[in-house]
């Protein structure tokens, strides 16, 4: 994408299954779980910048000592700080003598990160801030093992303020921060409420309070804690916690919405928001990786068994597109051959933006995460070239009009031609706070290579998406046009996006979205601006008395205009001012069609299409919407 949104964020969870003495002896370190966890978020960096936190639970630990330990980091390159950190740690134990790394005790009991079970988050600040009261993971504090919670999650609930408000009606006065804390009180409560349950069932037996409470540790059931305190749960999410007797979790949303991925050897049970990590780290191929299924929980107990069970009813599966276009590593052999199938999904469009002149045509991406999509393009070009020449050649052969000209025209012209066109620069250092001057730095973010496009070619770029325009007119366009080519097409692998999300990405406001902005634009232009105060008056209905069938009234915005015909105006409106090129601009968007037959397994599209998989989504669109006519700024759930 050739502007910058931020998406909430990337889980690793790792759990030894053999004594600390076995990595020691194997792998030459007792730290291998820790080791490996930072692997896992190392490969996952892409998931979030703008904090890391880390957590480390040891098992078996004597009373009075602590076993529960967490590290967090909301500075620049936080997961390298923090593991720079807890080394320097280990290192100055090792060195003075306090911990000996040939016998694994030794840094169990003398260093907060030697243990058994290990969890890890990455975090774009979408909410909460950024300061470190809102990084992962979370921690619910108590001197009973079984009611200590560490939690931490990729996810957007969409009625945070639903669920506030059912715990203070239960007697509590939660902090309104943040949906992780929501949950982290929803799930505290009915792990108290379980841990009560069993704790007055075996006192009833006149255990002593040491049999009680390995009874509970070895009993806790997390599948009823969190069918319970999930039944109202709305949003997309991927969460991983464990409890401080050594249990431990990982639960996925019902339409699938937000990735998750674990595997299990004999070794180590290990989970992580994408697949190709895990292949990656633990050596594995894809299929020893499965999704943890949606609607399902995989727990760990502390005895070393693992089991999934259901723990809400499966809704049809509605798995993230935008997740696959953009923010996935694109290293994961499946997200590979989508980003190439979206890219030759542009194809008819291209070539009939550039009147199928492939000679007089230079193809290009705009770095960095569009360059799969554009060999993707590039293949489909070669392909569809190389079958008219080999029909051409037939043809003549049978007509008896082959000769070495034909073939040289035929060889040696209207292939396609790809360049690297656009370069991202290092990153400028916006310091200077006027505006002004900042969208000024801002232009130079991208840098160009000059001598390759001449006036006569048309110059065709593919980007991954386009969200709210403002790289495009500000940066991106303008350094194009110094190349002075004929024509600027502007591809994209994703289709409009033209409603906002509310389950993980970070586009809830509606009206700096470029397709709204055209569409509005246009109804105006047309003379029927009373369809913007018409949907304004059905969302405020909407929201006052929800419909049994959710609708998204926003849709009637769209009613009156082909995608054609917003794509022009969006070029319109993305267009920097004239300064002499005479050239055309062009926008082009894959089509929901294209969409589908490159993601097959992925049918969540409602920024494209409007169709949310909750009620919160079209509550949110709606409330997105009547924020935009009220002319009130921030994020609409």
């Amino acid at each position: 994408m050739s502007e910058q949104i931020k998406h909430e964020c990337g889980v690793a969870l790792v759990r030894l299954k053999k004594p600390l003495a076995y990595y020691q002896e194997k792998y030459g370190t007792p730290l291998w779980g820790l080791y490996q966890l930072f692997l896992l978020m190392e490969k996952q960096h892409n998931r979030g910048q703008d904090g890391a936190g880390v957590a480390c639970i040891k098992f078996d630990v004597p009373a009075g000592e602590p076993y529960m330990f967490r590290e967090r980091n909301v500075e620049s390159n936080p997961l390298d700080k923090i593991f720079q950190t807890l080394l320097a740690r280990y290192n100055q134990l090792v060195g003075d003598g306090t911990v000996h790394p040939e016998f694994p005790d030794t840094a169990k009991q003398k260093y907060d990160f030697c243990g058994e079970l290990y969890l890890g988050h990455l975090r774009y600040g979408t909410s909460g801030g950024y300061n470190l009261s809102a990084c992962h993971p979370y921690f619910r504090r108590s001197s009973w093992p079984t009611r200590n919670l560490v939690l931490a999650g990729n996810f957007n609930m969409t009625n945070t303020a639903d669920l506030n408000a059912s715990l203070i009606s239960k007697g509590q006065h939660p902090i309104f921060a943040t949906d992780t804390q929501a949950l982290l009180e929803m799930i505290g409560f009915h792990l108290d409420e379980h841990d009560e349950e069993l704790f007055q069932a075996l006192k009833a037996k006149a255990l002593s309070g040491t049999e009680i409470t390995k009874r509970i540790n070895s009993d806790v059931d997390l599948a009823h804690v969190l069918r319970q305190a999930g039944s109202d749960w709305d949003g997309g999410y991927s969460l991983i916690g464990a409890l401080g007797n050594g249990d431990a979790f990982v639960t996925r949303d019902p339409s699938g919405i937000r990735p998750c991925h674990w595997f299990e050897n004999d070794e180590v049970v290990a989970v992580a928001s994408e697949r190709a990590p895990l292949c990656t780290v633990f050596d594995l191929e894809p299929a020893q990786v499965s999704e943890v299924e949606p609607g399902t929980v995989v727990l760990m107990k502390k005895s070393g068994e693992v089991r999934v069970e259901r723990i809400k009813a499966a809704l049809p599966k509605m798995q993230c597109t935008f997740e696959r276009i953009y923010f996935s590593r694109g290293n994961d052999a499946d997200i590979y051959r989508e980003r190439k199938a979206l890219g030759a999904g542009l194809a008819d469009q291209i070539l009939k933006s550039i009147d199928r002149d492939l000679e007089d045509a230079v193809i290009s991406f705009i770095p960095n995460t569009a360059e799969v999509a554009y060999f993707g393009l590039m293949s489909e070009l070669r392909f569809r070239r190389r079958d008219e020449v080999k029909q051409t050649l037939l043809d003549a052969a049978k007509a008896g009009t082959l000769d070495e000209t034909l073939v040289d025209n035929l060889i040696l012209r209207s292939w396609p031609r790809g360049e690297k066109i656009i370069s991202k620069d290092v990153k400028l250092r916006t310091f200077i706070s006027q505006e002004k001057w900042r969208n000024n730095l801002a232009t130079h973010i991208y840098d160009i290579t000059y001598g390759v496009v001449e006036p006569k070619d048309n110059l065709v770029c593919v980007d991954d998406s386009i969200v709210r325009g403002t790289t495009l007119r500000r940066s991106i366009l303008r350094i194009l046009k110094r190349l002075n080519p004929k024509k600027i097409v502007i591809a994209s692998t994703a289709p409009q996006i033209r409603y906002p999300d509310c389950y993980g990405i970070d586009m809830s406001e509606i009206g700096k979205f470029i397709a709204f902005d055209a569409a509005v634009s246009l109804l105006k232009e047309r003379g029927q601006s009373a369809v913007l105060e018409e949907v304004y008056t059905l969302c405020r209905e909407e929201l006052a008395h929800p419909s049994p069938q959710p609708v998204n009234h926003v849709k009637i915005i769209y009613d009156s205009f082909t995608a054609e015909e917003i794509s022009k105006k969006i070029a319109q409106l993305v267009s920097p001012k004239a300064n002499g090129w005479k050239g055309e601009i062009e926008i082009v968007f894959q089509t929901i069609e294209n969409l589908h037959k490159a993601l097959p397994n992925h049918t969540g599209d409602w920024y494209f299409t409007g169709n949310y998989p909750t009620p919160g989504g079209f509550r949110v669109v709606n409330q997105a919407y009547v924020n935009y006519y009220e002319k009130h700024e921030g994020r609409s759930y």
